[in-house]
Formats: C-alpha cells, structure tokens, sequence
C-alpha cells in the first residue's frame, strides 16, 4: 500500500512537473485567465439561482392560490423574485455569451503565446539538432501539440475550479435551511468530484497518451505518403505504404474508441450521481417540511438547486479523461525546448568592419549517429578581400563548411574565427549583418516580392527595390505586373521560375552590406548568356569583400564565379592538393 501511495506520489510530481513550464507560460497572463474563471462562475450561478428561484416561485405561487381558494388570508409579493427570475436570466445569457467570446479569445491568445515561444525555440536550433527528426514531425510539434495544450486553461484548469467552488457554495447556502441535506449534497458531489478530475485521469492517462502518439505517426505518414507519391508509385510501394498508413488508422480509432467509453463512463456517473444528490435532497427536504422546519417553496428549491449544479460537472469527464493527450503533448514541448539548449550559444563580442579574414584550425564535423565524420581536420585561412573557391562532388562537406561559418552547426573538434574573433564569441545580430549566404535552395516566403526583398534590408525604400531588381535584370518584367512589387510570389516562390527566384535571391543579396559573402553556385538555374552579364556585376559588387565560393569544379565557362584568388578541393571532407585542379582565373 506504501509503495502504491509512494508510485502515485512519483506520477503526480511527474505531470505537474511536465505541466509546469506550460502552466509557468498561462500564468502571464493571469489576468484574463480570472476574468475568464470569473464569468464561467458567473455564468453557472446565474443558472442555479435561475432554476432554484423559478422551482421557489412557482411552487409559492401554487401554494398562496390554494389558500386563497380555501379561503385563508395570506399574500405573496410577485416583483421581488419576478424581478430575481429575470435578471437571473437575463445574466445567465449575456455572461455565457461574453464568457464564449472572452474566454475564446483569450485561448487564441495563449495559442500565440506557446506558438511564438516554440517558434522562438526552433529558430534557435542548429541542423544536427534538426536533423533528428522529420520535417513532419516538426510540424506537429509547432501545430497539433500547441493546439492540443489549448485545453490546460479552457477545460482543465477553469471548469473544475469553478466546480469546486460551486459544490462549497451550494453546500453552504443548503445548509441554511436544511443542514443535513448541505451535508448529503457534499458527501455525494466532494468525492464525485475527486473521481471526476483525479479518477478519469488515471483511467484515460495511457490511452489518452497513445491516442496523441497514433494520431502524431498518422500525421506524419500521411503527409510522407502525400509528398513521396511519385517515388512510391515508381518503386512499386505506393500500396503497402498505404496498408501501413490504414493499419496505424485502425490504431487510433481503437483509441478513440476506448476513450469514448471512459468518457462515457465518467458522463454517466455524472448523470447518475446528480440524479441520487437530487433525490436525497429531496427527501431530506420534504422530511423537514414535514416537521414544519421549511415552507413547501424551499423544500422544491433545495433539490432544483442540486440538479442546476450538475451543469458545473458536465465538462470534467471528457476533459480530464484526455488528460493524458495534454500530458503527451507536453512532454515533446519540453524534449523541444530542452534541444533548444544544444544549439550553438550565441556570445557578445561584435565583427569588425570590411572584410573579414576566416580561420578553420583542425575542425572536425560529425553528425550524431555518423559512421564517418563529414568534416576532418580542416585547416584553412582566408584574409580578408580573398575570394576562394571551395571545391568538391556532392558529399564533399561544402555546404558543411557554410553552415559551421554561420553557426548552423557547432564543431566536434577544433576552433573558428571571423574576423579575428572566436566564432563562438560573436553576437548573433551581428553575425546575421556582417555575413551573407546565398544557398542552392532559395527561401521565398509567401508574400509579396517587396516584402521578400525587405528580408535583406528591413529599411529600404522602393527605389532601393526597384534598383537590386534592375541589377539581376527583373525589374522590366516586375513593372510588367498588374500588382508591380505587391505582387505575391506564393509558397516557396512557385509564381516564379527557377532562374527568376535564383535572380531574386540575388537581389536580396544587393541589398545587404556583409564583411564575407558565401555563394553555393550562384548561377544555378540560369542560362548561359544571363550567368555571363551577372557575372560582371557580381564582381563589381564583390569588390572589397572576402567571398567564399562553393562550386563543383571550375571550368573557365560563363558559369565560373567571378575573380578567384585562391582554389581548394575537398574530397570526402578533407582538403586535398588542387595540383591536378589547376585554377583558372576565368
């Protein structure tokens, strides 16, 4: 019984600690979170008072006419609790109308609290922490976890606070008319209640739990069945994805299934319980109304007023049966925002001006898991104003190189520098300014071409934007447009063609003023005679700049990045001798 008590003990200390932080994040907003609590409690007050004095004044009414027809002298005043029933009325609609809206906007609210907080969490995380998981499982973090953490104030903090406070209120106010009936309705509802927020938890915890993970999984095979289409259906495995993804929704509907009967349990002790407290207030009533301790009006009070407080247990069953899906969700926020943590640390020191020198000494790459490291004892020094071209196949470790000099990835061995500064030092702001990258893939948001060039430059103004397009040779066809720099580029730039958002990317490039300007075949994508007019320029601009270029093999073509000064190879992560790779000025 000790070590039961003692597993409890664990289990609770465990999901309150789970829950903390999240809870932590709702309470910044305490305000709102009481003027929420405070209609619902409202709300359900107005609804007792509204059924007790409507069975009080009826039953009154009833009563004062048959002693009149007996012919007995007695009265009642009909405008007090006329007056009573309808402003009970009228404030059980208004406050359950503002208690909807308010408490609906409020959970928006706290959505956008916990959606900017992870957001703010996975900007933060370098590639080998985002390498662990699938894109989609990332997206069900950001989205269904944070939607699913929604019910913490609405459903499971509120609602049974409110109830409590319900059941100690009608206890107190039984009490002054018939004690032992105050006594009954809180030896039947207390536990009721207890059962209702602590047992339903325990019997839906782990299937709750399960039913997130099933419905999690699902989501993932489904946007990878959706987005793998043409690779499934050419290795003929279109099929036995799908019989994969039908066997996981089997999964989740037994899930759901087993939650709906425990709720269902939970609702019918609800139904059940109400149904006896009802009864034996009552009973209890009439049986004072016999003694002559109440008025006939009272005793059908007292058991209407136990039935209106039923509506305060109406919500706890579901609620606190899916608890476990909160808990769930909770758990793979925190497992978030704890990798936040392994990401590089950004430090205080800020780069100089011009260009920066780079200094890699025996860095070393690997990624957890690696059977060989990607990066190996690199050693390499560029002054500042050097173009250098980093060659390599596919593989070799350029982009690599990239991402460790714009702090994507922290080393597994040895030290950077930037500009004189170790790269750990350096403060994120500036390390955003004072280095570029132009990438193989080409981020465009889905939003209007002026808003993706304000990316590089927040201040620019419209001649600023009009000026970096005439440069990539955009600016005739973007003044061609209906909407002109308002017009949207849609998801990831599928308005535009692959050489039109590689000369956007360009542009945006222009737009800044970086000390090292890091270029991943910058004339991917583009024909021969535009890669050769863009050359030029991008030499003019380069000018004063130290440039890292990362190209496959330089061939003398139009394609060749402009002004190189120095040439290193990489070949599976290794610098090697460029002897065989003589360097072409171009």
């Amino acid at each position: 019984m000790g070590a039961e008590k003692g597993v409890a003990t664990m289990r609770d200390h465990s999901l309150v600690a789970t829950l903390h932080p999240w809870l932590h994040l709702l309470a910044r907003r305490r305000g709102r979170l009481l003027a929420g609590a405070a209609l619902l409690a409202l709300t359900l007050f107005s609804a007792i008072g509204l059924l007790a004095l409507s069975g009080w004044f009826i039953t009154a009414s009833a009563v004062t006419g048959m002693a009149l027809a007996a012919g007995l002298a007695v009265s009642l005043d009909v405008y007090v609790p006329g007056g009573g029933i309808r402003t009970f009325a009228v404030t059980r609609t208004v406050a359950r109308y503002v208690e909807r809206l308010y408490n609906h906007d409020t959970v928006l609210r706290l959505l956008a609290d916990l959606r900017g907080k992870l957001f703010a969490v996975m900007a933060g995380l370098d590639e080998r922490v985002l390498a662990r998981r699938r894109a989609s499982d990332w997206l069900n973090r950001l989205t269904a976890d944070i939607d699913t953490l929604d019910s913490l104030y609405l459903r499971l903090l509120a609602p049974p606070i409110v109830a409590l406070l319900a059941i100690v209120l009608l206890v107190g106010f039984l009490a002054i008319w018939v004690p032992v009936a105050g006594l009954a309705v809180a030896a039947l509802l207390l536990p009721t209640w207890i059962w209702l927020t602590a047992g339903q938890a325990w019997l839906g915890m782990a299937p709750s739990h399960n039913q997130v993970s099933h419905l999690q999984r699902l989501r993932s095979q489904a946007i990878e069945h959706l987005q793998g289409q043409a690779e499934l259906e050419a290795y003929g495995a279109r099929d036995a994805h799908r019989h994969r993804l039908q066997q996981r929704e089997t999964q989740l509907q037994k899930a759901q299934r087993r939650l709906g009967r425990l709720a269902g349990f939970g609702t019918s002790l609800v139904n059940l319980v109400v149904g006896l407290t009802m009864l034996a207030a009552l009973w209890l009533a009439a049986a004072a109304w016999e003694q002559g301790e109440i008025s006939a009006a009272v005793m059908v009070m007292v058991p209407l007023a136990v039935l209106a407080a039923g509506e305060a247990f109406a919500q706890l069953p579901v609620a606190f049966t899916h608890l476990g899906a909160t808990r769930g969700a909770a758990e793979r926020l925190n497992e978030l925002v704890a990798s936040g943590g392994e990401g590089t640390k950004p430090g205080s020191v800020s780069l100089p001006t011009g260009p920066l020198s780079i200094s890699l000494r025996g860095v070393t790459l690997r990624y957890p898991g690696a059977i060989q490291p990607v990066l190996e004892d690199i050693d390499l020094e560029l002054l500042g104003g050097e173009r250098l071209a980093l060659t390599g196949a596919s593989g070799a470790g350029k982009s690599s190189v990239a991402a460790l000099l714009i702090r994507q990835l922290p080393p597994t061995a040895g030290g950077i520098w930037l500009g004189g500064e170790l790269l750990s030092t350096i403060e994120t702001r500036s390390l955003r300014e004072r280095v570029a990258v132009l990438g193989q893939r080409i981020d465009l948001f889905q939003d209007s071409l002026a808003h993706n060039l304000y990316l590089a430059d927040p201040a620019a103004v419209d001649a600023d934007l009009w000026r970096a397009l005439a440069w990539v040779e955009l600016a005739e066809w973007a003044e061609s447009l209906p909407r002109g720099l308002a017009t949207r580029v849609g998801e990831g730039g599928r308005q535009l063609s692959g050489g039109q958002a590689r000369r956007l990317a360009l542009a945006r490039l222009w737009l800044r003023d970086p000390g090292l300007v890091i270029l991943d075949e910058p004339f991917a994508g583009l024909d021969a005679e535009m890669a050769a007019r863009l050359s030029g320029r991008l030499d003019q601009w380069l000018a004063g700049r130290t440039v890292l270029y990362l190209v496959h093999q330089l061939d003398g073509g139009p394609f060749e990045p402009p002004g190189i000064t120095r040439h290193e190879r990489l070949y599976q992560g290794r610098l090697t001798d460029c002897a065989a790779h003589p360097f072409r000025s171009g």
